[in-house]
């Protein structure tokens, strides 16, 4: 559920109604989880390894905990594909996507 402020909040508070409008279509079609303390506790240790910042660790998390095929970022900074608990895949690596927006 974090993602919900981090890519809402700064829309909203832009009062940029189309952007908030293609987000909130966007993330209607995601499977949004709650964190759980297993999930916590991995954010950690992720954090820790990787130098993640909490957020991030969560995201990532998340996704390995739900058995996720891949984490898809263009946040290559602080998800290098070095990541050895999931698939780190940047939008330009998946085949015949063309991408119109980027999100984290």
């Amino acid at each position: 559920m974090l993602l919900l402020p981090e890519e809402l909040t700064k829309p909203l508070r832009s009062e940029s109604h189309g952007d908030v409008l293609e987000l909130t279509l966007l993330l209607g079609r995601l499977e949004l989880r709650s964190i759980d303390r297993h999930t916590a506790e991995l954010a950690t240790t992720l954090g820790a390894s990787y130098g993640l910042r909490a957020a991030d660790a969560i995201h990532l998390a998340t996704a390995v905990v739900a058995g996720a095929a891949r984490f898809l970022t263009n946040n290559r900074s602080d998800f290098p594909k070095s990541i050895t608990e999931i698939d780190v895949t940047y939008p330009e690596d998946l085949p015949d996507v063309e991408v119109e927006h980027s999100f984290v």
